[in-house]
């Protein structure tokens, strides 16, 4: 049996943060160790390989071909020990990492998240808000995003649509069209620049309705934040059907108008494509899928008034 290659493994670890952040400075940080040290490991693995890995500047560093090839090696191999150690070391072998949007984790996942460990109690779930891409490497085993689709090299199945509409506190008493002249428009600003995604000017040529400045109103950072206002009764958010089912369910939203704009985004339901799911990844995908077609079933019956 060959040997195994004595490669310097905390000079590997080491140059592996670096490469990751590009800096040396943040690699530090997460290491607990000074940048001086990161920056000696570096340079003792660089001897060590008789190669060059970074390309060093004044205030910034860049990663040379070779240590590009490396960093991407390592990042696979790094990710695949942690999350071999988590799972060795975990009490629970049945433990789930989510990766999701924070709005939907406050307005969709949170609220009906109970009936899930009502049903497996053995499985513990940990959500992790984030935009970002998830890292499925490091121990993510599902990611629902929002998002047009193309997610490559994942197994991504559509979970939900997101038409929009306007929504408001029930204490507004809005009736006709001709009423939001009067009314404060609250604004999501992650819808800007997305393709597809309406916005107010969208919906109120769509509905119609003239005489209203679309960009009034103040901006929020998320939908969640615009519907809270909406709650609040500052003024009239568009929302999107699976972020304000559970508001308009208990009376604390409602949808003042029976007019809905298509999404070219959507809800997606992402995993690793080159792995076997475990149970328990089967067993939460699965209850997505169900509670996504409850809430289909919950905006239908209310379109057709059954």
């Amino acid at each position: 049996m060959k040997p195994r290659h004595p490669a310097p493994l905390n000079a590997l670890r080491t140059f592996e943060a670096a490469a990751r952040n590009l800096s040396f400075n943040t690699a530090a940080q997460q290491l607990f160790v000074t940048p001086a040290a990161v920056s000696h490991q570096v340079k003792h693995l660089e001897t060590y390989l008789g190669v060059t890995l970074f390309h060093r500047g004044n205030r910034s560093v860049e990663l040379t071909a070779e240590g590009k090839a490396l960093a991407a090696a390592l990042g696979d191999i790094f990710g695949q020990l942690d999350l071999a150690l988590d799972r060795v070391t975990s009490h629970a072998s049945a433990d789930l990492r989510i990766s999701t949007l924070e709005s939907f984790a406050a307005k969709w996942l949170a609220p009906r998240l109970h009936r899930f460990h009502h049903a497996f109690p053995d499985i513990r779930v940990r959500i992790e808000t984030g935009n970002e891409p998830a890292d499925f490497a490091r121990g993510v085993d599902v990611a629902i995003r929002y998002g047009p689709g193309g997610y490559a090299g994942l197994h991504a199945e559509r979970l939900m649509e997101a038409p929009a509409f306007p929504v408001c506190a029930p204490s507004l008493a809005l009736s006709r069209l001709d009423d939001l002249r009067q009314q404060t428009l609250l604004h999501d600003e992650s819808a800007l620049g997305r393709p597809g995604v309406p916005q107010w000017a969208d919906w109120l040529e769509a509905a119609g309705v003239e005489g209203v400045d679309a960009s009034r109103g103040p901006v929020f950072a998320s939908i969640y934040l615009a519907q809270e206002a909406a709650i609040a009764g500052h003024g009239i958010a568009l929302g999107i059907a699976p972020l304000v089912k559970e508001d308009v369910l208990h009376g604390r939203l409602l949808p003042p108008f029976e007019r809905s704009l298509p999404n070219a985004y959507a809800f997606w339901l992402l995993r690793r494509d080159d792995a076997r799911p475990r149970a328990a990844v089967n067993a939460f995908c699965g209850w997505l899928q169900q509670e996504a077609g409850d809430d289909a079933a919950f905006w239908e019956a209310r379109r057709t008034g059954r």
